[in-house]
């Protein structure tokens, strides 16, 4: 039976042209090269090549090959890049969020309960989150909303309020609570990683210039410093205390209140059950 190597070398012969220059890239001398070819020939019983005094061309049965050749490589490729997840998730804990404010008490939990496991967590769009719960590559999501599946555990994690940030010096910084509309129009100093809540503050302020910040402590310092409104929670402030300089009021839409829900594949409830347990003794 001929062996994957050799398929990777008829492939590398196809791709640079010349017998010389595929092994060069192969790292390997050219009699070595000629010799394996000529050894896959023998196993498969046909000849591969047109081979002329300083030539040799690939025929018909050598392109037919090389096309079933690049089909195993890949199928190879999967086999291993799957087994490899799987050995993964098996010694890892996957968690997908759509906003940052529930991995800050997850993440810390998740290696409280199970030191012997790797934690990985990632901001994702719903959709996307949802796909990968669904493809076994999350052990479980926080979503915004609930989620009524069959398949699914779905409950109530945590809840989340959005307050506006602004300098005392601001006309509205008196006020007990403001809308988006009272805001829109301004320009804001807007963290990048919110997650979904970036889409939230796209529709209810169509008219406001949003100043990113890509880097956490650049956009407090930024904060500090300058006069534009900017967006905290009731969560930030929990974990991290009220931005210095401010005044923080809450936003009154109904769309500044997230209430977050767990999710996880109904199978994935025994090995999970002890988080599950954890989760739902606190109350949101």
């Amino acid at each position: 039976m001929f062996e994957l190597y050799q398929l990777i070398q008829l492939i590398a012969i196809a791709e640079c042209g010349t017998i010389s220059r595929a092994a060069e890239q192969l790292h390997l001398s050219q009699p070595a090269l000629s010799r394996s070819m000529q050894k896959l020939e023998d196993i498969l019983q046909v000849t591969l090549f047109d081979r002329q005094k300083n030539k040799i061309t690939l025929n018909k049965n050598g392109k037919l090959a090389v096309e079933q050749a690049r089909r195993v490589v890949r199928q190879a490729q999967d086999l291993m890049d799957q087994v490899r997840a799987f050995d993964r998730s098996q010694r890892t804990i996957s968690i997908g969020s759509c906003a940052p404010a529930p991995l800050w008490k997850l993440v810390s939990m998740v290696s409280q309960l199970y030191p012997e496991m790797t934690v990985s967590s990632e901001m994702k769009d719903t959709d996307v989150l949802l796909e990968g719960l669904q493809k076994g590559g999350y052990q479980f999501i926080i979503l915004p909303f609930e989620w009524k599946e069959p398949e699914y555990c779905c409950f109530p994690f945590e809840k989340e309020q959005l307050y506006f940030s602004l300098p005392p010096a601001h006309p509205l910084s008196g006020a007990g609570g403001l809308y988006f509309k009272d805001i829109d129009g301004e320009s804001i100093l807007l963290f990048s990683q919110i997650g979904f809540w970036r889409e939230v503050c796209r529709k209810k302020m169509p008219l406001t210039r949003a100043l990113v910040q890509t880097e956490q402590e650049d956009f407090r310092e930024l904060v500090q410093a300058s006069a534009l409104p900017s967006f905290v929670s009731d969560l930030a402030i929990r974990w991290s205390g009220k931005p210095e300089n401010r005044v923080v009021i809450p936003v009154l839409d109904p769309e500044a209140t997230a209430v977050y829900h767990f999710v996880c594949r109904k199978e994935d409830q025994k090995k999970l059950s002890a988080l599950i347990q954890r989760i739902k003794t606190d109350k949101i």
